[in-house]
């Protein structure tokens, strides 16, 4: 289908936007300074986008608040934590160094974003560095800084994020049995991936 009203050039596009304010611009910075190192020192989450040869990934990674550790003001360090293996992400970053990090803190609407570079190592001495309960990482991700902002907090004010009032209660969103169930045509039994499997996610985190 077509559509008569796509922006198709860099250049229609910014002619329906303002320019950006100073503020917007000067905030960038290419390395981490004392505040950033702090707010990703506070956050035990964080979206990491990678680009590879299938096209785009945006994967979610948590931990205890600063697991991913500030090597110094250019480098960070995330260990890669136990998952499903389909090491989307990973791949991706071997075909395609570029990455992006958003880090978020519960509580706080402001999020900071990092833009670099990204390589995969297995040195003994990281991943021993970043062994969690006996469990080593299998791989740490080396982010190699380029650009280091604050973002603007207008969409999590937006969504209330952090709202109490605004949680999901019980029933209101599909389940993870019930997501897999209609992924999978019904070879994932809801009810029972529910009842059995989803609770023992928590004792194998690591």
């Amino acid at each position: 289908m077509t559509d008569a009203h796509a922006i198709a050039t860099l250049d229609a596009l910014e002619r329906l936007y303002d320019k950006p304010g100073e503020r917007a611009l000067l905030k960038q910075l290419d390395r981490l300074d004392g505040p950033s190192r702090a707010f990703i020192a506070a956050s035990p989450f964080v979206l990491l986008a990678t680009f590879g040869r299938r096209g785009a990934d945006c994967s979610p990674r948590g931990d205890a608040p600063g697991f991913v550790a500030v090597a110094d003001d250019k480098t960070l360090l995330l260990p890669d934590r136990r998952g499903n293996n389909r090491i989307d992400s990973l791949r991706n970053v071997v075909e395609n160094p570029a990455v992006a990090l958003l880090f978020l803190v519960p509580g706080i609407d402001q999020t900071l974003r990092i833009n670099g570079r990204g390589t995969l190592t297995a040195d003994p001495a990281l991943l021993e560095r970043f062994t969690v309960a006996g469990k080593a990482p299998r791989t740490v991700l080396r982010v190699e800084i380029d650009e280091a902002f604050v973002q603007c907090p207008r969409a999590l004010v937006r969504a209330e994020l952090w709202n109490p009032a605004k949680f999901a209660r019980d029933g209101e969103v599909p389940s993870m049995g019930t997501l897999l169930a209609s992924a999978t045509k019904g070879k994932v039994d809801a009810a029972r991936y529910d009842a059995e499997d989803a609770p023992k996610t928590r004792q194998v985190l690591y």
